[in-house]
């Protein structure tokens, strides 16, 4: 039967995003693993910036940006309410969630990477930049289970992965850091099936030409 394609990363935040609330909306895609120095010309030719992810729908929409391919997938189906639809403004609030994070601590989270791996003198410097942002998050978490709410929704999943990312820079630091609900929260998502099988390792499209089916059907 014909499917969305997606064009992914295994690896990359943004992608991992995208898989994530595809999975977690009970839809199916062809997925393309790729590598981006060897970017396949059908997603250059519908996406010329050659970014991931990079969806393509059944009437051929190309969706290039990850929350409105996370938005895409809960508009069609949306079995565990992660739009939180009766709440009033949810999905305005978590739009500024996730806006905040990807305009503001996605910056900082690359300065903290990039100072860690190259053994700079500003690591600690970086790192305060970024824990304002985590303890909101860990505010939140002190209250109610997830990010919104006692139940998870798209805030979660868009931001699980940059916080992924910063656990794995300084990580006994991190394991003794003020922030248990926080950790508690991605343990959660990393033990998940949901994740074993967002992250599951794919063969490059490239190599074969042959789509994989990726998702949970409900």
């Amino acid at each position: 039967m014909p499917l969305p394609v997606l064009y992914s990363l295994r690896n990359c935040p943004y992608a991992i995003r995208a898989r994530l609330a595809i999975y977690a909306s009970g839809q199916q895609v062809y997925l393309r693993d790729l590598i981006l120095s060897n970017k396949p010309a059908e997603m250059l030719a519908v996406s010329p910036k050659g970014t991931v992810p990079v969806l393509v729908t059944l009437d051929n929409a190309v969706i290039d940006e990850s929350l409105s391919i996370m938005q895409w997938a809960f508009s069609q189906t949306d079995p565990n309410d992660y739009l939180h639809k009766s709440a009033p403004n949810a999905l305005a609030e978590m739009r500024v969630l996730i806006e905040r994070f990807d305009s503001e601590f996605k910056g900082h989270l690359e300065q903290y990477r990039c100072s860690k791996r190259y053994h700079e003198t500003s690591l600690l410097d970086d790192r305060q930049k970024c824990e304002p942002y985590l303890a909101d998050l860990e505010k939140r978490l002190c209250q109610h289970q997830y990010l919104m709410s006692d139940k998870p929704s798209l805030a979660d999943l868009a931001l699980m992965p940059f916080v992924r990312q910063f656990a794995r820079v300084e990580r006994q630091w991190y394991l003794q850091s003020p922030y248990p609900k926080l950790r508690q929260w991605l343990n959660g998502y990393l033990q998940s099936r949901m994740f074993t099988k967002v992250m599951a390792q794919q063969p490059m499209w490239l190599d074969l030409k042959e789509d994989v089916v990726f998702g949970n059907r409900v």
